[in-house]
């Protein structure tokens, strides 16, 4: 884990009912790429998320938000618009928690 709020919310993770499975998105591979100043960046998200409810919830973990974080998010959120709309791959949710206590009331409300 990248922090101590990662480890956090890796533990609220294997604990949560509403929980399925999860990954820390490390190697994985999967990354939005988005343009910032002008130069292609790459987002890679904190969290992968398969809810039991069958969602599955992309979680990035910010202490500060910041304009080139919004361009992250915004990027992500053209992602998930074009999988959700193409169907076949589930449902796609992506959250941000700006503190600790905001993981579990972003996983509960995904969830229901």
């Amino acid at each position: 884990m990248d922090s101590t709020w990662e480890q956090y919310t890796a533990d609220l993770l294997e604990k949560h009912d509403k929980v399925q499975a999860w990954a820390k998105n490390d190697h994985l591979g999967f990354q939005v790429h988005y343009l910032w100043r002008g130069s292609k960046r790459r987002f890679v998200p904190d969290f992968l998320i398969r809810l039991r409810n069958g969602k599955i919830l992309i979680l990035e973990i910010k202490g500060q938000d910041s304009p080139q974080n919004r361009a992250k998010r915004e990027a992500l959120g053209l992602w998930i618009r074009a999988v959700n709309q193409a169907g076949g791959f589930g449902e796609w949710v992506a959250r941000t928690a700006f503190e600790p206590a905001q993981v579990h009331d972003i996983i509960s409300d995904v969830a229901k």
